[in-house]
């Protein structure tokens, strides 16, 4: 699969680093890469200006937060025409709840990753919300039990 950037080997190293530790300091990542501060820096805001690095965040544990419940919807309109999906797609920006949300393929026609404070809190916008949502046909719920894996987003 081609690569749609100019990368080499130590803009990857560079990525590895920031994915593990986006806090590293550019002196101690310049020193992980095998270069110096200034063309590390340099590089840095090159990948950051490519759209490559889109920012920086950091991993909240939301259980300790009280965010408890963390489910997946799985949506199914009635109508999948190009407006349709791009209606659904503007609505998803507005709930809270909903903290990613992909456009899929397949049985469903949207994925949505859900984080909420108690079961009751989910419950209610599944029906009030999501259910109630104008072209939405089906609406099924996963909810997780644990998480066993948590990894950065991409392998590098």
């Amino acid at each position: 699969m081609p690569l749609k950037a100019d990368l080499d080997a130590i803009d990857w190293k560079i990525l590895k680093q920031l994915q593990d530790n986006g806090r590293i300091t550019n002196v101690e990542l310049a020193e992980r890469v095998g270069i110096s501060a200034p063309p590390c820096l340099r590089r840095v805001r090159k990948l950051e200006e490519a759209g490559i690095i889109q920012g920086y965040r950091a991993i909240l544990n939301g259980a300790i937060l009280g965010q408890d419940i963390v489910a997946f919807c799985m949506i199914r309109l009635h109508r999948q025409s190009d407006a349709d999906l791009k209606n659904f797609a503007e609505k998803t920006k507005n709930w809270t709840l909903v903290r990613r949300a992909w456009m899929v393929s397949g049985e469903s026609d949207f994925l949505l990753h859900c984080v909420a404070s108690d079961l009751a809190t989910f419950q209610n916008f599944v029906i009030e919300e999501l259910t109630s949502t104008p072209n939405v046909d089906s609406v099924r719920t996963s909810l997780t039990i644990r998480s066993v894996k948590n990894e950065p987003l991409m392998v590098l």
